[in-house]
């Protein structure tokens, strides 16, 4: 069974156009070609990576936190309460009014007293700051160090410049030492950010990213064994051409450099907005959409490798409203920038307690305890 699965995975039809198949890419004469099994070598690349990520972040990462003045962020612990912890763990991290109502009958605690106890369970399971420092150091140095060993390895390229190239000879495309490492590098990474997902700060658009580490992983995977190479080298120089200011901009915001992070998240929108909804789309995908049907039959990988670009392209729409929203608030109100996809720690008063307390300040002027301030210059303390 498992021989048949193999060979209709593997039938050439589904891999190459008609004429063309597994024989045309069989080292010969001194030239070498990208082969299926090569693709393991990631697996070990994917390991290194989480190890060398584990020493980055303690011996480079967290002494440069220092530096910048990052610092461990300090929490309210809150008191251990099985039936709450219970309910926290098991039903709910954010239970509605009559859920509050019964675990009010079954601790004693007041109404209020379970809504701290649940805004402070929450902060504790947040990411600290220096967790998130840390993160956003690592992918920043692999991000910029990709995009340099990228442009690179493809400076004295022709389909750099002329994306005709991508397919010319295809698929008999000799492949080089500079594409092999920078393939399965690259896939070693995406393979370690897939498994360190589930441990690292996570986000609203957490769903997205899984989606974006599996179809890079199936694109970069797909396009090395039909010899798609020219094109994902592209494809990943694009990616890696903006992602390193994101993650500066994240860095220099932890720090508390406020103006360094703005204009650096300015920057970083320009580049994403060039790099992924004009280059992506209108010059590369259209590159492997148009061109090669004019050398071949459309057949299953043509339709695939192009719909695994168009899931990305999605996702960058998607991102791209985030960033321009951003971008927006940040250049019309002088706001700071902030990443929309991260919770932010609660504060003790919760929303609904700020919302009324705004809402007495401009009707009856400054309240304390329920009754209005006449005094001005007395502050609220606690």
């Amino acid at each position: 069974m498992l021989s048949g699965l193999s060979d209709w995975f593997w039938q050439e039809q589904l891999w190459f156009p008609k004429g063309l198949g597994w024989a045309d890419l069989k080292d010969q004469d001194g030239r070498v070609y990208a082969k299926a099994q090569d693709l393991w070598v990631a697996l070990p690349i994917a390991l290194i990576f989480l190890i060398i990520r584990q020493i980055f972040e303690r011996t480079v990462a967290t002494p440069l936190a220092s530096l910048l003045g990052v610092k461990e962020t300090v929490r309210l612990q809150v008191p251990h309460n099985p039936t709450l912890e219970s309910y926290y763990c098991n039903i709910t991290k954010n239970p509605k009014q009559t859920p509050i109502a019964s675990l009010c009958k079954q601790t004693g605690f007041s109404e209020r007293q379970v809504q701290r106890w649940f805004r402070r369970r929450r902060n504790q399971d947040r990411p600290s700051l220096l967790k998130r420092f840390r993160e956003a150091s690592w992918r920043f140095t692999f991000y910029l160090l990709a995009f340099i060993a990228g442009l690179a390895a493809l400076i004295d390229k022709p389909w750099l410049y002329d994306l005709k190239e991508m397919w010319q000879g295809f698929p008999v495309l000799t492949l080089l030492p500079s594409q092999y490492w920078y393939y399965m590098i690259e896939l070693g990474f995406y393979g370690s950010l897939l498994v360190s997902v589930a441990s690292d700060v996570k986000r609203k658009d957490f769903k997205e990213q899984i989606v974006h580490h599996v179809a890079t992983i199936l694109l970069i995977s797909f396009s090395w064994c039909v010899n798609y190479i020219r094109a994902g080298t592209l494809i990943m120089l694009v990616h890696d051409s903006s992602d390193y200011f994101l993650e500066s901009a994240k860095m220099f915001n932890y720090a508390g450099w406020r103006n360094a992070c703005n204009y650096i998240f300015i920057v970083f929108a320009a580049v994403f907005i060039i790099s992924r909804l004009v280059i992506f789309p209108f010059w590369i995908i259209y590159c492997t959409w148009i061109y090669p049907v004019t050398m071949y039959e459309p057949f299953f990988g043509y339709y695939f490798f192009n719909g695994l670009l168009m899931v990305l392209q999605c996702l960058h729409i998607f991102w791209a409203v985030l960033i321009i929203r951003m971008a927006i608030r940040f250049l019309t109100h002088n706001e700071k920038v902030d990443d929309e996809r991260s919770d932010k720690d609660e504060t003790d008063e919760s929303e609904e307690e700020e919302e009324q307390a705004k809402k007495d300040m401009r009707k009856n002027g400054p309240v304390q305890n329920g009754h209005t301030v006449h005094n001005n210059n007395h502050s609220k303390t606690e």
